[in-house]
Parts: structure tokens; sequence; C-alpha cells
């Protein structure tokens, strides 16, 4: 008999469920073209459910003034303030559904740049949530550090303070590496961890499923980046570790030793499909 456990933790964060939520109720209003500044959160399911309901995503900020005025959605992972500005300029109502998590961060590198002081981002640079966070650093200097090899080459000359801050969704033991490179480096350095606690729990919970089954399936969007951090914390754990979409991606049938099953997802995936998974696999 197959052993099925899903993790506790699988699924939207409050910060998607949000923004979905607020998606959902604007396209209720027929009357008022809806709008996401990029698409609301990285799950094709959810875009093209939206889509039918008539929420249109608009991927290029420059398109806003040639469309007609509406409201905009700024999705979970939040934009930099000039883009506010400018969606505003455009004539558009904003509609702000960035995760409270990430809204922190807006205001803790608004003020500590403003200082003066050189603001470290520890995430993917090329990852939204990272380039509106960047957007808010007023001051002088402002670096992204996404791996190792960028902590171990980087070298602040200035004589300001450093502060340290996270992409909420990263890899928390990354992270904690990355901060101890850069800490060798000199002193007068602030870091505050800004992981959510959803993606600590969530990471945690799916390394204990990993280490304890005899197969692991992480379910998400090839493009989303807390996903996909799922699947490398799981599968340094699991051998037999899959990344899967939709049920549709899920092949068990060459296993014969796997008897026991854990299940997580990213936190953009709906419960619907983590259910079709689990129904799957039993």
């Amino acid at each position: 008999m197959m052993i099925v456990t899903v993790a506790k933790t699988a699924g939207f964060c409050f910060g998607v469920k949000h923004a979905v939520d607020v998606a959902y109720k604007l396209s209720e209003d027929n009357e008022t073209p809806i709008y996401t500044y990029g698409p609301l959160i990285h799950n094709e399911e959810v875009i093209k459910e939206l889509l039918e309901r008539g929420v249109k995503e608009v991927d290029d900020i420059n398109l806003f003034p040639q469309l007609p005025k509406g409201k905009v959605i700024i999705r979970s992972h939040g934009v930099s303030k000039a883009e506010e500005d400018e969606i505003i300029s455009s004539g558009h109502e904003i509609v702000d559904a960035t995760c409270p998590n990430v809204k922190k961060i807006h205001k803790i590198v608004l003020e500590h740049s403003t200082n003066n002081e050189t603001i470290v981002i520890i995430g993917d640079k090329t990852h939204p949530e990272v380039k509106g966070i960047l957007g808010w650093c007023v001051g002088k200097k402002a670096v992204i550090l996404g791996s190792l090899e960028d902590a171990n080459v980087f070298n602040d000359e200035n004589d300001e303070k450093i502060l340290i801050v996270s992409q909420t969704t990263f890899n928390q033991n990354k992270f904690k590496q990355i901060v101890e490179i850069v800490l060798k480096k000199r002193y007068d350095i602030n870091v505050i961890n800004t992981i959510c606690n959803a993606t600590r729990e969530r990471q945690d919970e799916a390394a204990s499923l990993a280490e304890s089954n005899d197969a692991m399936i992480v379910i998400g969007s090839k493009t989303s980046s807390n996903t996909q951090k799922l699947y490398e914390i799981c599968s340094s754990k699991c051998k037999n570790t899959y990344y899967i979409q939709t049920v549709n991606d899920l092949d068990l049938s060459n296993d014969q030793d796997i008897h026991s099953v854990g299940i997580t997802a990213g936190a953009s995936t709906p419960n619907k499909l983590i259910e079709e998974v689990q129904k799957n696999v039993k």
C-alpha cells in the first residue's frame, strides 16, 4: 500500500492568496477594465482562469497609456516606486496586492538607503520581487548577491554602513552562507533576515518529508522561484524527486520500489492541483 503524505504548508501562501482573492473580486466588475502588471502569480492555470474572467495581463509598462483606463493590480511580488508612479501617471488606478512581507522590505530599504547606507539584497537578480526591492533603494549604491560566487567577489569600498536583506522566498541555508561570507569582509553590517516565515516553514517541512520518503513530488510552475528552491532542497535529500506542474506531468509507473511519497507545492500552486496529484498517486 502506498503511503502518501502532503505537506501542511503546501500551496498558496498568505500573500498569493490575498492577490488572487483581490483579482477574482475585481473581475466581478464588468464595467471597468482590470489589468495585472505582469503575471499575477507564477501559475499558468490560475492566469488562464483569470483571463477567462476578463483580467488581462500587461507585461510592458509602456502599453498602459494606450489602454482603456481601468484598475491595475500590483501582484504579490511588488514593483518599484518608479513603476507605480508611471502607472498612475498613465491614468489608471492602482490596486496594490503586494505581499505585506515584501512591502515591509520596501520600507526598510527606502529608510536605510536614504541614510546613504549600501543595500545588499540577497536573491535572484532576475526575479520581479528583487527588481521591485531594488527600485526602492534611493541611495548611492545597492547590490544584488544571488550566489556564493557573487558574495566572494563582493567588495564594497565605501565607508557607509551596509544593510543586508533577502528576497522573501530565498533558500534560507544559502542566505546564511552568503551572509557569512560578507560578514568576514568588513564590520558595520546590519543583517535583517527578511525571508518570510511561510517560506522557512515550507522549506523545513519539505526537507523533512524528503528525508523520510522513498519519493518526493514538488508541484509548481517552472517559473516559480520558491518552487525551484523547494525542488533543490528535496532533490538534495531524496534521489527520487519529481518537479511537476500538473498531474499530467507525473509518471511513477517505472519506480516499483517506491512505497512512500511526500508531496509539497510552491506558494502559487492551487489546492485543487495538489489534490489531483495526491489522488493520482494513491
